[in-house]
């Protein structure tokens, strides 16, 4: 079906994702390449955490599927899409490259990106604005360990309900909404961001790190958070007439972008 989806992509004016943590066991690396092989966009951002070091430190975990995104989003560049990649903390190390340009790739600290509406936003990976993560970074590294943990838990979960054709369902998620101290965190960060946002002057902010896929608007100003392609496996995107939405691309929508391309295709033949 690759072919049909290049043939036919889902046409976006830009594309955002965050937290796709290649070189983690738990990255859904298949999930992404379809999308990336299912949608065109004349940007696409990379906000943060693309590549996960953090995890590779307890040793190197990078198979066939990984390579592959990461070629997608090479070729995609050398066709033409414009790649403005913002590192995270997992992905610190590439920080040490802001400024640079290599090839259509732009890695930058942050950016503005002007909607086709006119709209402001700062993008950005989010980290800046996590307490944990800026004074103690040694808790952070635990803590992410533990998660990852309960994120290998959730890939055995999601493998069950695979096999019984059920719909994908995220363990992680779920309690991560139902924990009062997670909701606490996410809710602190959210406003942090607001707030950035707000004494910027932009329209608003998108960013990635917290894993909580969301876009609402916060104290006057739009909040976006891309997600991730561990648990929630999404990307906001801004339509031509730059209007913004969050895709869920989970397990049953791929299976429902292949029919709808090879529709497409037999409409187009026919």
């Amino acid at each position: 079906m690759t072919d049909i989806k290049r043939m036919n992509p889902l046409k976006y004016r830009s594309i955002f994702i965050s937290d796709v943590h290649l070189g983690f066991r738990g990255c859904q690396a298949s999930l992404v390449l379809d999308f990336l092989q299912s949608t065109e966009c004349k940007q696409l951002y990379l906000v943060g955490d693309i590549v996960d070091i953090w995890a590779m430190k307890n040793g190197v975990y990078w198979p066939e599927a990984h390579n592959q995104v990461v070629r997608e989003v090479l070729d995609k560049a050398r066709r033409g899409t414009e790649v403005i990649y913002t590192p995270g903390n997992h992905d610190e190390l590439f920080r040490t490259h802001l400024g640079a340009d290599f090839g259509n790739v732009a890695v930058r600290e942050e950016v503005i990106h002007t909607t086709a509406d006119g709209r402001r936003f700062l993008v950005m990976h989010g980290d800046a604005f996590d307490a944990v993560v800026q004074n103690g970074k040694w808790l952070a590294m635990i803590g992410s360990h533990a998660y990852d943990g309960l994120l290998m838990l959730n890939g055995l979960v999601s493998r069950i309900r695979r096999a019984l054709g059920l719909d994908y369902w995220s363990l992680a998620g779920y309690l991560k909404h139902k924990v009062k101290n997670a909701v606490s965190y996410i809710g602190n960060f959210e406003a942090a961001v607001a707030g950035e946002a707000e004494r910027r002057r932009v329209d608003g902010m998108i960013c990635g790190h917290i894993h909580h896929a969301e876009m609402r608007e916060i104290a006057g100003v739009a909040y976006c958070n891309c997600g991730d392609w561990v648990e929630s496996c999404t990307a906001l995107v801004e339509h031509h007439d730059g209007r913004l939405e969050l895709l869920r691309w989970t397990d049953a929508y791929p299976q429902t972008a292949d029919v709808e391309h090879a529709r497409l295709a037999l409409a187009r033949t026919g």
